[in-house]
């Protein structure tokens, strides 16, 4: 009976004891049980930008003519030599790599409206030739490169001129805007993405390292 009875005090004072600390009657007591709050807006944030990966922002189309002549010394055009006038059509993307983001490459704010990115500037992939829009528009070969086209597998240098056509598209992709574009593009996506997460305010800069946090 005695047993009993000491149970039912402790029972009775553990249950004071937790009421106590629920209501913050005694100073000191809720803490024991108080809960802990951890923002991890941030690092959650940075995964999903990385997920993206390498993000295809734009992609551009070219159209180039290649010139290739060549002319065999102390021999007539007719005999040896050639002339192909190639026009190469194809395209080149611009992407951003999101994927090697560092830690502190995405920022936000406590109230999490405001967010800030750091990434690095769009980059253009390789130049991909249509074969489908690319054709021959001149072809003049002399007897000799003739005869050897009959046991060759690549008549009429299609090769080199296929390679030219890229090394030119390349050039053109670069002389372009294409890059800015895609760094428009990705800026604009990110807004809708973090806008859809209750971000209100969203900073994108491109080329640059984070600041050292204050």
């Amino acid at each position: 009976m005695g047993l009993l009875l000491a149970l039912v005090v402790l029972l009775l004072a553990a249950v004071l004891f937790l009421l106590a600390a629920a209501l913050h009657l005694v100073p000191g007591i809720g803490d024991l049980f108080g809960e802990t709050t951890t923002d991890h807006t941030g690092p959650a944030l940075l995964k999903s930008v990385r997920d993206l990966d390498r993000y295809e922002a734009a992609e551009g189309s070219f159209q180039v003519v290649v010139d290739l002549d060549k002319d065999a010394k102390f021999l007539p055009d007719a005999v040896r030599g050639s002339r192909t006038l190639y026009v190469g059509a194809g395209t080149v993307d611009s992407y951003v790599d999101l994927g090697g983001l560092g830690a502190s490459a995405v920022r936000t704010d406590k109230e999490r409206t405001r967010a800030e990115l750091w990434l690095p500037h769009a980059r253009l992939g390789k130049a991909a030739l249509d074969a489908k829009r690319s054709h021959a528009v001149v072809k003049e070969r002399g007897f000799l490169d003739r005869l050897g086209d009959f046991f060759s597998d690549n008549p009429g240098d299609e090769h080199q001129v296929n390679q030219l056509a890229v090394r030119h598209i390349t050039d053109a992709a670069k002389e372009s805007r294409l890059t800015a574009r895609a760094e428009r593009n990705t800026t604009t996506m990110l807004r809708g993405l973090l806008g859809s997460l209750g971000f209100r305010e969203v900073t994108v800069h491109y080329g640059q390292e984070p600041p050292a946090h204050r």
